[in-house]
């Protein structure tokens, strides 16, 4: 099985093809295009935003800006790809959202623009990580949270939950 490190290319940046073979998302649900940098303690990853995002066509009408929560999901996605890079065997495991607190949006991300996350790991132990996020435009803070992930085991999480799907 491969290590999140066979997919880095020769930058040390992950594709999006890698990042879907990391993490459990497809588009149009995946917001994350690419990792610039991924170390133990701290990642960055880019969503280009494009006007033809599924979601520009209702919010707001007449004046499209990306969603607050889709913000805080790319978040996410590139935290979930922080602690998978931390984890042993991390294709056993499932990394979910446990607490996203002080949730703050300084100014709206539009179409065209190409956000930055920044995720710096403050802490991780077998249950979870602990992690500070911000998502920019160039220099400036569009968003912040601090948000902690769970670590559950993917077997044991899935059975509990699969007879939802029946």
């Amino acid at each position: 099985m491969k290590t999140i490190d066979d997919f880095k290319n020769e930058k040390g940046e992950i594709d999006s093809t890698g990042i879907k073979q990391i993490i459990p998302y497809e588009i149009p649900f995946l917001m994350i295009d690419r990792v610039i940098k991924l170390e133990k303690n701290k990642i960055i990853a880019i969503k280009n935003v494009s006007a033809n995002d599924e979601y520009f066509k209702g919010h707001f009408v007449g004046f499209p800006i990306m969603p607050g929560a889709l913000i805080i999901e790319g978040i996410g996605q590139a935290a979930t790809l922080l602690v998978r890079y931390n984890l042993e065997n991390h294709y056993e495991k499932d990394v979910l959202a446990y607490k996203i607190k002080e949730a703050k949006f300084s100014s709206p991300v539009l179409p065209g623009d190409t956000m930055r996350f920044e995720i710096v790991m403050m802490g991780m132990d077998a249950r979870g990580a602990l992690l500070q996020c911000k998502a920019y435009v160039g220099e400036e803070i569009r968003s912040e949270c601090s948000m902690a992930l769970a670590v559950v085991d993917k077997k044991q999480f899935r059975s509990k939950y699969s007879s939802l799907y029946k």
